[in-house]
């Protein structure tokens, strides 16, 4: 988990963001304990009441459930509720895109051929 000090977004934000990606993502499945809150605020030498905010905020969104005195469990989720997640992550990052290419005045059509060639490009 890499958090960024100089960055505009809270550190506690930055935390929920990552670990609601990797649960979303699959990457943390149903069942799956998140680190402890001490652990965490350890290894990214942070404050314990951060990272509760991070996890209050998963918590809120439903996305894990906190068991008392066993910690953090990522929650099973709903296919169609991920569906909507990744098509809300996708229309913003487009979204924010958008918003740039018209900023820089940029048609429709640059746009998508842009698109295009991101698209086909090997990383």
């Amino acid at each position: 988990m890499k958090i960024y000090q100089n960055s505009n977004e809270p550190i506690y934000k930055q935390i929920a963001a990552q670990l609601r990606e990797q649960i979303l993502s699959g990457q943390l499945k149903a069942g799956e304990p998140l680190p402890s809150i001490r652990v965490l605020a350890q290894n990214l030498k942070i404050s314990v009441i951060t990272t509760m905010k991070a996890y209050e905020e998963l918590t809120a969104e439903g996305l894990v459930t906190a068991t008392k005195g066993k910690g953090y469990f990522v929650n099973s989720q709903d296919e169609k509720m991920l569906t909507e997640q990744q098509m809300r992550n996708l229309e913003d990052g487009l979204t924010d895109a958008i918003n740039a290419a018209k900023i820089m005045g940029y048609d429709v059509e640059q746009v998508c051929e842009f698109l295009r060639t991101l698209w086909y490009m090997e990383y």
